[in-house]
């Protein structure tokens, strides 16, 4: 079998790692919550060779917060427009990186690329530690041998990262008067939010697009998250909400009966891929030990779609139609009533998994990367809490046990969470007042439509803290290139950010003069 989830064309992979987790009565619990980017997420060859941009590294500290006798590590990031850039003043476009491969970013944040001609500003792509090939210790599988290894796998450190190298940057060029304006989608957008707060003698504005900096602790509802996923498909589609809701009973039930298991294992085309050699892989059906990990793929799907439900074509996360959730409600609802719900769900989320209809199996496990580095931060500071109710869900109804979560990230790394950690760094409970008295120039991007707007910053704090909120919105669509299909509110919407950026340069640069002048 040479075709599978795993490689369905190995020049097409890049694994951003994942899994959602949920728990009913009738599951083991898994308390993590879900990751902004998930298992099976690719980077295809078309997004590759879209932008052009030299890759570069900068030798980092591995503890900026002491003075310890600590190896270095090269950070990666990609940098773009030099010959462009108006110096010695010129701005420079900053995207603060995500837990992943930095050109899966770079390709997939368009609106940077798009309007930093204008400004005649210089690109910058700048790669998260722990991700990608920015690897302290040498390589992955150092950096990430135990908890010593991975403890400085903090925001904290990441953010001083980027700081250290914009500052090092603009002395290079001697561009030390260039303005920076961060940009950051999902986490990458929460980290460029924090970076204006925490350092902004360094970047004079952010635009902080699907970024939930208030989904910790109990500062937001804990169900927010998948009531809003439900919420999607219910406008879409009442039925398929109900379908989706009744399969997760059948699911289990198909479960404990003789021989259920092997049943749906073939039912949902189940396989394990050893992945030798970049171009070949060899699968071989498999059979499951439980019902587990195929509610997690179909948790995975339905929540992912929910981020992803563009009005065009996409491949951020993987080649999917316009509006995918409409995509795969029509596959669900225009069965036979007799069909069986198991089949339609399995046509359904085929829409996500194989909408190419190039796979011939599907495997669980797919992680030839081994990008864990998200599991570390969710068990250590981004700990943010998931819950899912009867009333409004068409997830198991499930709490969130805090005990249980901390049993866990023990058993898997022997470190305890710190829930409150976040808050205490960064804020987040009285958010209006503190980004009243002490922020500025931050743009809070979000599209109701992705479920981890609800815990975003949804409204106007100030003059300068502003909330643009759409109502068709998906996942930082924003920040993706424009297109001839965008809609006419996703056109204004940009617009406003770019004439929100153009503001804060002017009075920067104006600022500038004035003092020059005395």
């Amino acid at each position: 079998m040479e075709r599978s989830q795993t490689l369905a064309s190995a020049s097409l992979l890049l694994l951003i790692s994942s899994s959602l987790f949920f728990t009913s009565s009738a599951l083991p619990r898994r308390w993590r919550p879900p990751r902004f980017l998930g298992r099976f997420a690719r980077l295809g060859v078309s997004n590759r060779a879209t932008y052009q941009y030299e890759e570069r590294y900068f030798r980092q500290p591995l503890d900026h917060f002491s003075f310890a006798d600590l190896p270095s590590f090269q950070q990666r990031y990609l940098i773009a427009g030099v010959d462009a850039w108006a110096l010695p003043s010129g701005p420079i476009f900053f995207y603060c990186g995500n837990e992943g491969d930095i050109e899966w970013f770079a390709a997939n944040t368009g609106f940077v690329w798009d309007i930093a001609p204008r400004f005649s500003a210089l690109i910058v792509f700048a790669e998260h530690r722990y991700y990608g090939k920015s690897m302290p210790y040498g390589s992955k599988e150092e950096a990430y041998k135990n908890a010593d290894f991975l403890s400085y796998l903090t925001a904290e450190q990441a953010l001083a990262d980027f700081s250290v190298l914009l500052t090092d940057l603009k002395r290079n060029f001697s561009s030390e008067d260039s303005p920076v304006v961060l940009f950051g989608g999902s986490y990458g957008g929460m980290l460029a939010a924090w970076m204006r707060l925490k350092y902004p003698h360094v970047a004079i504005g952010a635009l902080a697009s699907s970024a939930p900096i208030l989904q910790f602790e109990d500062i937001v509802p804990p169900d927010t998250f998948y009531n809003i996923v439900s919420k999607d498909f219910k406008r879409e589609s009442l039925s398929c909400f109900k379908t989706i809701k009744e399969s997760w009973d059948v699911l289990e039930a198909q479960g404990t009966d003789n021989d259920g298991l092997l049943k749906l294992s073939k039912d949902f085309h189940l396989c394990r891929c050893d992945v030798s050699l970049m171009l070949s892989c060899r699968c071989r059906y498999r059979n499951l030990n439980n019902t587990d990990e195929l509610s997690d793929w179909l948790n995975s799907a339905y929540s992912y779609l929910a981020m992803v439900d563009y009005p065009y074509p996409s491949d951020f996360l993987m080649p999917l139609p316009a509006n995918p959730i409409k995509e795969l409600c029509r596959k669900v609802d225009n069965y036979p009533n007799e069909t069986g719900i198991l089949e339609r769900i399995f046509a359904g989320v085929s829409i996500y998994y194989n909408y190419t209809g190039n796979v011939d199996c599907f495997d669980l496990e797919d992680d030839p990367h081994g990008m864990s580095g998200w599991d570390w931060q969710a068990c250590t500071e981004m700990v943010m809490p998931m819950s899912s109710n009867k009333d409004n869900s068409m997830f198991p109804e499930f709490d969130f046990d805090y005990a249980a979560y901390r049993d866990e990230c023990v058993r898997d790394y022997g470190v305890r969470p710190r829930p409150r950690w976040i808050t205490t760094e960064f804020g987040g409970h009285d958010i209006k007042i503190t980004l009243m008295k002490f922020g500025s120039n931050i743009i809070f991007s979000n599209g109701l439509l992705d479920p981890w707007s609800g815990g975003s910053v949804l409204q106007n704090i100030s003059d300068s803290i502003i909330a643009l909120v759409t109502e068709l919105g998906a996942h930082h669509i924003d920040l993706r290139a424009a297109t001839d299909e965008d809609p006419e509110w996703l056109v204004e919407q940009r617009y406003s950010e770019i004439e929100l950026i153009k503001g804060w340069l002017s009075e920067y640069y104006k600022q500038k003069a004035s003092c020059f002048i005395k």
